[in-house]
């Protein structure tokens, strides 16, 4: 590639984290900045442990927005000096060298659009996963298992932590539900795109004459509720049940009473809780999982009603989102964006970042037409 086509390249990388910068608006980040540290540096800070935590993080979340933004800005301008040695020097390594850090650079910048898109009310809370099989009996409780390592790889893989909140196992194998959560910046606005219904074709490992099996796990995704969003349930609306801990098999894996089931009745919703210690700790779970559920019907209700006044109640998430197809050929593929890879081992190990950032483009896209 030739100096001009370098040149090119840097402007084209200055436009977009250019563009980045106005869509962060990187002047309330660091009028955050300085409110935080005025919270943070308050004598009486670590008197309510929480709200501390909570305002030391939010704080580090944005010093790190700041700082990738700093970061580039200054990779860029060390490419630029780069070009310039390699082509005063004529020097074929530092062209190599400029190669590949352009090559660095483009998919940090991409990485970074992604983030810039994830702008959605809750979409920088923690995430609360839930996966449960569908159609397709032994089959779909073992789909619903491999999906649920498949996403604890993946925030693995990215150094996200993720706590397991409750298993339900199945009597054969895999699991009936489990749900477990996600503590990262932008966690829900990420797993967010993988809501919806998966499906998985295979030669069943479960079926002795070895037929060909379609068996369906839905995946849902909801933000975790935080003190300060003030939803209120009244005690009359919760049913609450306590059943002993059980494990793969039934087997009890402790002799009291300590999980939790809790249904509010006037949706229907229902939480279960028993990794926790205690029943408190798991009354406590369900109940913050129920919260942000509700929330998120709240939500849904208040956009379902603005799509109505609008006239335009499309949907715009189908019931089947992706396949993942084992025989007769090797697939993946998201029905939504046509994103595919063909390395179902690699995606069901985690690598489903491409599928993320297909999504959460798509969706970007979606909400942009219907402005």
């Amino acid at each position: 590639m030739a100096e001009t086509d370098y040149t090119a390249e840097i402007a084209q990388l200055r436009s977009t984290l250019s563009n980045i910068e106005q869509v962060s608006d990187m002047e309330q980040i660091k009028a955050d900045i300085t409110r935080l540290e005025a919270e943070a540096s308050a004598p009486d800070l670590w008197d309510d442990p929480e709200a501390a935590q909570k305002i030391t993080s939010k704080l580090s979340h944005r010093q790190t927005e700041l700082e990738r933004v700093a970061k580039l800005e200054q990779r860029i301008d060390d490419m630029e000096v780069l070009v310039e040695l390699a082509a005063e020097e004529d020097d074929d390594s530092a062209r190599e060298d400029v190669a590949k850090e352009l090559e660095a650079l483009r998919k940090t910048m991409s990485d970074l659009e992604i983030v810039t898109l994830l702008s959605g009310e809750y979409d920088e809370r923690d995430a609360v996963v839930t996966i449960r099989a569908g159609a397709g009996g032994v089959d779909a409780a073992d789909f619903a298992e491999i999906l649920m390592r498949m996403y604890l790889r993946w925030a693995e893989q990215r150094g996200w932590t993720t706590k397991v909140m409750d298993t339900a196992y199945a009597e054969e194998a895999g699991l009936k539900s489990a749900t477990f959560e996600v503590k990262a910046p932008y966690a829900f606005g990420t797993l967010s795109v993988e809501a919806g219904t998966h499906r998985l074709v295979r030669i069943s490992p479960f079926d002795n004459q070895g037929r060909r099996q379609t068996s369906f796990a839905a995946v849902e995704v909801i933000p975790l509720i935080e003190s300060d969003d003030s939803v209120e349930i009244p005690e009359a609306e919760l049913k609450v049940d306590v059943f002993r801990s059980s494990g793969p098999g039934g087997q009890s894996v402790n002799t009291t009473d300590s999980a939790v089931r809790m249904t509010h009745i006037p949706t229907g919703i229902v939480v279960s809780m028993q990794n926790e210690k205690s029943q408190i700790q798991n009354r406590a779970a369900a109940l913050r999982v129920m919260q942000s559920r509700l929330l998120l019907v709240r939500k849904a209700e208040e956009d379902a009603k603005k799509k109505e006044m609008a006239g335009d109640v499309k949907a715009s998430w189908g019931d089947q989102m992706r396949s993942y197809v084992l025989n007769p050929y090797q697939m993946v593929k998201d029905l939504r964006t046509n994103h595919e890879e063909g390395n179902p081992s690699s995606v069901f190990d985690g690598a489903i970042d491409g599928f993320i950032d297909a999504g959460i483009r798509w969706r970007a896209g979606a909400r942009h037409s219907e402005d």
